[in-house]
């Protein structure tokens, strides 16, 4: 028996139809090793050893894994290929003790065999039957250099987020946390609000013009833009009485072709995906977060349908230059095809975490229809790179652009531009344009009318338009990325776990798809900034990026990077412990304890205020909140528990304001009588046990859930739940009817079902 060993179980079922019956194909489930989560879990003094443990939950998978890999006669460890993937790699050899056993004495070098037994790496771009067979025949050594690059990032993020959240805990508040790569993102997001914030607009006006060539042709516009020779600047029609002065002397004007300009311009297409360009453009043209295009782009990978999804590159295999060559001219003609192949040269700095850009394995499946049940979305996902793919091969389009000037006939001879662009050869215009942050669809011009120099044209409409300045747009997924990868800020596998995480942590917030910093997460950047500036310093970051891609070269040692990093900043903590006061705002509010001013502090939900002796436990909550509460306590006074009847409180969890029974915590009954539909609960109405206090059908969301469903109050005691708002006692009966046939599932017991599958 063969043991090959993969981090996901989708990826070892795919490369299981591939091998044959001698192959025993396993899955790790990601990690099976890591820092302890109580403890910083490294040895500073030993020059920075990790001390690595394995959790809990992989306990089963790691005793399993141990008693397949003494029955084999050889261990092929298949993690994906990129620093992370080796990190993996090293671990199972680690934890399955495969060098004690002298499967491998050595992790560097050829794998060396003893008996019959040998331990061997493969890696492979894409889950193919001949990528597969072909990594089997040509295994490889374990790369330390990449395992030591990944173990410096963990090293590195583990001692700034272990050492510097305590002090923001003793600062600010206790939960807050630090990172080496997520504060440096917060940080472009502060700023980038304290500039809209400060942005103070100005107003300019243009004066616009729709002409005609003939009395049945079809109006175009045109633009102002010189006065007597002198072009207009975009600010230098300063307000509304300047705009119609100009309009006072073109009165009865009339209006001629001054001269014309045609010349051709070739579009060439964009290169194929890397992570951070898959990111945007899913971003752009699907409204994704980074996080979903990854999630749907691991399972796309893992059943075999495109390369590896984390790379930085944009080189497309020889193999893959001839199936495009092939499938443009099958789909679209021979006129799309190049004569030889489009390459494309990498521009991202640092760039060399794999050797292919993302890409489908097979181009001849045209259609990612077939392919939902990989993952919701895989569809949408696989047609973008499809496109994406084919495009970059096919040949440049050709527009002819257009500009024509307009010129009145005036004393001080204004002139209006119009400008029109003519598709002479769509080229891969045909199949893919790339997305534009500003506009996702990235359309062409429109077409202009034949015009001839002379030619007079007559004014359908003039206008003058009002415009402001626009402060810089927050950043959105799409340009938030693509900032940090300008920046060098970060690789590809860190991207979307650096966006997750800046929310999960509370220090943004998306609003229509935009970030913006909350305050708490305002108040920890300040403070960052102005005590750990090397910290969240773009520069400093990128700097430990190149260090960490020197380490996977094998040109400095990874316990320098983190000596050199380590020393200044310990020193600064301790300096800065001592120096800095906790950062306190004091309220107008007198303390009902003490008569002193209340101070304002941050907790899990919000701002509130204390009492300004530490060992008091007085607290309020803010003025404006406090408003709030005492006006819902009226709307709600004559409430009565869903469950036991007693009278409910106003009281504030998580996601707001709810109402909470008095006798919590012997009952936990809980409403919230503000999204009540005013009907009660038709199952309620119908028990013996709860006919006499029914619950209320009240409007509720679920995670991940966009449109809302409506419920009883009682639940879990009533489980009544319908999809539609019900507007009629007949609409209430009809949901009773199809709820009684259609009786919704027992919620299934997770951690039951983990176990099972760990079995």
């Amino acid at each position: 028996m063969e043991l090959v060993i993969v981090e996901s179980p989708t990826k070892a079922k795919t490369i299981g139809k591939f091998v044959g019956k001698e192959f025993v194909v396993e899955s790790s489930y990601g990690h099976i090793r890591d820092l302890p989560k109580s403890r910083i879990g490294i040895d500073i003094a030993h020059d920075f050893q990790p001390k690595y443990e394995i959790p809990k939950k992989a306990e089963p998978v790691v005793e399993n894994l141990r008693k397949l890999a003494k029955k084999a006669t050889r261990v092929i460890l298949a993690t994906d290929e990129d620093r992370e993937g080796e990190a993996i790699a090293w671990h199972l050899m680690q934890a399955l003790d495969l060098d004690a056993r002298g499967r491998s004495k050595e992790i560097r070098g050829k794998s060396k065999e003893v008996g019959a037994q040998s331990v061997e790496r493969i890696a492979f771009h894409e889950i193919t039957k001949d990528a597969i067979l072909e990594a089997l025949e040509h295994p490889r050594a374990l790369d330390v250099n990449l395992v030591d690059a990944q173990q410096a990032r963990r090293v590195l993020d583990r001692l700034v987020g272990y050492e510097l959240s305590p002090f923001l805990w003793r600062k600010i508040r206790y939960g807050l946390s630090a990172g080496r790569v997520q504060s440096v993102a917060v940080r472009l997001i502060v700023e980038r609000e304290r500039l809209i914030q400060d942005f103070k607009k100005e107003e300019y006006w243009s004066v616009e013009a729709d002409f005609a060539a003939s009395k049945a042709g079809s109006a175009f516009p045109a633009t102002l833009n010189a006065i007597d020779g002198r072009s207009l600047g975009k600010m230098d029609i300063k307000g509304e009485a300047a705009a119609k002065k100009i309009l006072e002397t073109l009165a009865g004007a009339k209006y001629h072709i001054e001269n014309i300009t045609v010349k051709e311009v070739r579009r060439n297409p964009a290169a194929p995906f890397t992570t951070s360009t898959l990111q945007q453009e899913a971003a752009r043209k699907l409204g994704w977060s980074a996080k979903q295009t990854m999630m749907v782009a691991q399972r796309l990978y893992e059943n075999g349908h495109i390369t590896y999804m984390r790379t930085d590159s944009v080189n497309l295999a020889e193999t893959a230059l001839a199936a495009a060559h092939e499938v443009i001219g099958r789909e679209f003609g021979r006129e799309y095809q190049l004569d030889g192949a489009r390459r494309y040269a990498t521009k991202s700095k640092g760039a060399q975490e794999a050797h292919e850009a993302i890409r489908p394995t097979n181009l001849g499946l045209v259609s990612g229809r077939g392919l939902a049940a990989s993952a919701r979305g895989a569809d949408k996902l696989y047609d973008l790179i499809w496109k994406r793919t084919i495009a970059s091969q096919m040949r440049e389009a050709v527009l002819e652009q257009t500009a024509a000037d307009i010129q009145a006939e005036t004393p001080r001879r204004e002139n209006f531009r119009a400008n029109g662009q003519t598709v002479k050869f769509d080229g891969f215009i045909r199949v893919y344009t790339e997305g534009k942050d500003d506009d996702a669809n990235g359309e062409i011009e429109g077409q202009l009318p034949k015009l001839e120099k002379g030619q007079p044209v007559s004014l359908v409409e003039l206008k003058p338009v009002q415009h402001f300045t626009e402060p810089p747009p927050r950043y959105t997924d799409a340009t938030l990325v693509k900032a940090l990868e300008a920046d060098g800020i970060g690789r590809p596998s860190t991207y979307a776990p650096t966006l997750s995480t800046i929310q999960d942590r509370g220090y943004v917030e998306k609003t229509e798809k935009k970030y913006q910093p909350t305050e708490i997460g305002t108040l920890v950047n300040d403070l960052l900034v102005a005590n750990f500036p090397e910290i969240v310093d773009i520069r400093f970051t990128s700097h430990i990026e190149e260090e960490l891609d020197e380490i996977a070269e094998g040109k400095i040692k990874w316990t320098e990077v983190c000596r050199e990093f380590y020393g200044p900043f310990k020193k600064n903590l301790t300096e800065k412990e001592a120096t800095v006061e906790k950062q306190i705002e004091i309220s107008n509010v007198p303390c009902p304890h003490c008569g002193q001013p209340m101070v304002i502090k941050f907790g899990r939900m919000g701002k509130f205020l204390a009492c300004p002796d530490p060992a008091v436990k007085v607290t309020l909550p803010m003025p404006e909140e406090a408003a709030q509460i005492k006006e819902l306590e009226e709307k709600t006074k004559d409430e009565r528990c869903p469950i036991c009847g007693k009278p409910m409180k106003v009281r504030r969890g998580r996601f707001g304001f709810f109402l909470g029974c008095t006798d919590y915590p012997k009952c936990k009954g809980v409403a919230r009588i503000w999204n009540k539909t005013g009907f009660k609960c038709p199952a309620c109405l119908e028990s013996p046990d709860r006919r006499d206090r029914p619950g209320d059908v009240v409007e509720k969301k679920s995670r991940g859930r966009g449109k809302p469903f409506y419920a009883c109050t009682r639940y879990p005691d009533c489980t009544f739940v319908m999809n539609q708002r019900p507007a009629s006692e007949a609409e209430l009966a009809a949901a009773l009817q199809h709820w009684k046939e259609n009786p919704p599932k027992p919620k299934e017991d997770k951690k039951e079902n983990k176990k099972e599958k760990a079995k």
